[in-house]
């Protein structure tokens, strides 16, 4: 009786609950997909969105919608209590398990916060052809949303290498902002 007086969820704002029972409601299709239909949805929203508001503009919404993304990936699939090793570790077997790709860590300088990770066989762009760009955006928003998880400090991220642009790694720096 309670659940009558109850304001339906709906999607125009996120929360983990939306993302639904995948494995009850894609019985027989199961939780994956190919890479190919991740793209596509991608890519046509990246077009439409550059086209509306400009390349650099639609650039920064996949950016907030990544931070996002990665924001509640982090609350939800990992534990943020551990120590940095441990946490860094979990990360990796999570991204891996899921198929989002195999994170590495480069460089980590504890007394700034400044991070370098690798990310290879990513989602966004291995196999890509080589347009000399970085197309990454919506990661840089990902590492981004679980490093302010983790750490409590907010994060900017840049992809400095990428498949698009030659190389065969996705390259991220990410630099702690100075409390103001």
């Amino acid at each position: 009786m309670d659940n009558v007086f109850r304001k339906p969820k709906t999607h125009d704002e996120f929360s983990w609950e939306n993302l639904g029972n995948i494995k009850e409601g894609r019985g027989d299709l199961g939780e994956e997909m190919p890479v190919l239909v991740y793209r596509l949805m991608q890519y046509t929203m990246l077009d439409v969105l550059s086209k509306s508001f400009g390349q650099e503009e639609a650039n920064e919404y996949f950016r907030q919608a990544g931070y996002l993304a990665g924001s509640e990936f982090a609350k939800n699939t990992l534990d943020l209590k551990t120590d940095f090793d441990t946490f860094l570790a979990n990360l990796h077997t999570a991204l891996a398990t899921l198929k989002i790709g195999i994170l590495r860590m480069e460089a980590f300088d504890p007394e700034t916060g400044e991070i370098t990770l690798t990310v290879g066989q990513d989602l966004d762009c291995s196999g890509l052809p080589v347009t000399n760009e970085t197309v990454c955006n919506y990661d840089e928003g990902f590492i981004a949303g679980i490093l302010k998880e983790y750490t409590g400090t907010t994060y900017d991220v840049r992809e400095i290498d990428c498949w698009a642009n030659g190389d065969r790694v996705c390259r991220f720096n990410g630099k702690a902002r100075k409390p103001s």
